[in-house]
């Protein structure tokens, strides 16, 4: 066996500095975790300024000519279809990315945000949206900016979609969607038909707060999620962040009169999080060390949350244990839980949404997000625009501001381009899924609610390659052909023509 050749001095001496902004960008997001879990009020001016001041450093480093210097020397040394070569691919497109951003403009972003996340809290925990409008109306503006300085061919978003999504654009996106619209509005319209109320009443009671965070702790260590390289704290907005593939941490929430509040959520999240404890050890502290885009990190929430969490196989296995949890279910079956935790329910709040309305909720978001940065759409419009758009997807109007444009977190974090990825992540997860099983190990584990073979599989074809490869290529290396809406809607309509009964869906 030949020994494996020594790295470039290039590529190793680029590694260096490349480590050095990462180091950066992991101690911003500590503080942001910190920020969203435990940080008191009174601690927003301070937590503005140092995220600001992390931020101006990194952008420093990252647009330094010597870096700029470093990544050509590295692309001569590094051998095609090696890692060497899959880092200077990603450090030269994040290089290139960041030295069209000016270090004014980076700075008034970081502290824009910082800023407009505290007034969002606020705002939406008093229901109103014009305390919060001049923010997200500067928090637009800035995405324009980006935007711009970034280069697109066709649409402003497109700027802020390659960010998230490299390669996607808002043509190919337009398409995705209008597939999916036109199959799974007129689903939802069949199964309104057949839905019963009541289906989810056995989902409200009273259930104890910390017993349903040891339930859903225990259920996603029991998947594969390590517990001692992770642990979950409560936030308004559940996330997860990863600070190294030793330290990936997850946050929930939970209402004690709603079970699935909590429980969901965390399978979402202990997607994201096995996702980053399986990439490489040797990728640490460079930018292959994440997924290969959000949409990708998306399809691992999507799946274990869904097509394990919200399964009869999964259920068959673990309701009575879930019934020994949570003895206020003992007069509801297998099958109406089954039901319940799937039921068809417009809902006001996109967390909440059942998988069949999910993407439509992404749908409206899109929306009104192109419009913002094409000028179609002002932002003091946005909550008359949000309502309409609510109605007309899901034939319901919001209450308030705090469930309806108030309620997702990412404009105040300057996300704007980032929702669409939730609906890629659910086409792939599907892919994906098809995929593993045919493998006959993989099958029979799911048959029998065994995820390790599950949980290696994916380790082998996503999780390890972490952005070492595009996302349409891991798409077509994993799946054996590139994003495709017909096995995801084949999924929806078979589980929904089994769930109420169908027989044309």
């Amino acid at each position: 066996m030949s020994a494996k050749p020594p790295e470039p001095p290039a590529v190793t001496e680029l590694k260096a500095s490349l480590a050095r902004i990462d180091d950066l960008g992991k101690a911003a997001a500590v503080l942001s975790w910190d920020q969203q879990t435990y940080m008191p009020p009174g601690g927003v001016r301070a937590r503005v300024n140092q995220l600001t001041r992390l931020s101006e450093l990194a952008h420093a480093y990252s647009t330094d000519p010597q870096l700029g210097a470093q990544i050509s020397a590295a692309e001569e040394a590094a051998e095609p279809g090696t890692d060497a070569a899959a880092l200077v691919r990603v450090a030269r497109r994040e290089y290139d990315q960041a030295t069209k951003l000016s270090p004014e403009l980076v700075s008034e972003l970081t502290q824009t945000t910082a800023e407009a996340n505290q007034i969002w809290e606020i705002a939406r925990a008093e229901a109103g949206f014009k305390s919060f409008a001049p923010h997200l109306t500067k928090i637009v503006e800035l995405s324009r900016q980006v935007a711009e300085a970034c280069g697109y061919a066709d649409h402003p978003y497109d700027g802020l979609l390659d960010i998230y999504e490299p390669g996607m654009t808002t043509k190919a996106l337009k398409t995705l969607f209008s597939e999916l619209e036109a199959e799974i509005v007129p689903l939802v319209k069949t199964v309104g038909e057949q839905a019963r109320t009541g289906e989810d009443e056995s989902l409200h009671g009273t259930f104890d707060e910390k017993t349903q965070l040891d339930y859903a702790w225990q259920t996603v260590t029991k998947w594969g999620l390590d517990a001692k390289r992770s642990r979950q704290d409560l936030t308004t907005h559940p996330f997860c962040t990863s600070f190294d593939i030793g330290d990936v941490r997850i946050t929930t929430r939970v209402r004690e009169d709603y079970l699935p509040y909590s429980l969901f959520p965390t399978m979402h999240e202990s997607g994201h999080a096995m996702y980053e404890q399986g990439i490489k050890p040797s990728y640490a502290r460079g930018p292959l060390g994440r997924g290969a885009s959000l949409g990708v990190h998306e399809s691992q929430s999507g799946l274990w949350e869904n097509l394990v969490g919200r399964s009869k196989e999964f259920w068959k296995k673990n309701y009575v244990g879930l019934l020994e949890t949570f003895p206020q279910l003992k007069n509801t079956s297998l099958a109406d839980f089954y039901l319940a935790i799937n039921a068809v329910k417009p809902s006001f709040i996109r967390v909440e949404a059942d998988e069949l309305t999910y993407n439509l909720h992404i749908l409206m978001r899109f929306d009104l997000e192109t419009a913002l940065l094409d000028g179609n759409l002002k932002v003091q419009e946005l909550p008359e625009a949000w309502n309409a758009k609510v109605k007309e997807y899901l034939g319901i109007t919001p209450p308030s501001d705090a469930q309806g444009v108030l309620q997702d977190v990412h404009w105040s974090a300057g996300l704007i381009g980032y929702f669409p990825t939730y609906t890629i992540g659910n086409v792939l997860s599907v892919q994906l899924w098809d995929a593993a099983q045919k493998e006959a190990e993989v099958a029979k584990g799911v048959a029998q609610a065994d995820y390790a073979p599950l949980l290696q599989w994916l380790r082998t074809h996503v999780h390890q390659h972490g952005a070492a490869l595009l996302p349409a290529e891991l798409t077509v290396q994993a799946t054996g052909q590139p994003l495709n809406t017909k096995p995801y809607l084949s999924y929806l309509k078979q589980k929904y023509s089994q769930l109420y009964g169908l027989n044309n869906a």
